[in-house]
């Protein structure tokens, strides 16, 4: 299984597969959203 982390995403986008790029995408999304989410709801 593949690492899930913020690095290991970045590095994997510059792979050939499309397969590999599509899921290293789908975890910076992710984490960028949770990101998001927390600033949000701290502001409040």
């Amino acid at each position: 299984m593949e690492k899930q982390d913020l690095a290991s995403a970045y590095r994997r986008l510059k792979s050939p597969n499309i397969k590999t790029r599509d899921r290293a995408l789908k975890i910076i999304k992710e984490v960028k959203r949770q990101k998001r989410h927390n600033a949000l709801s701290q502001g409040k």
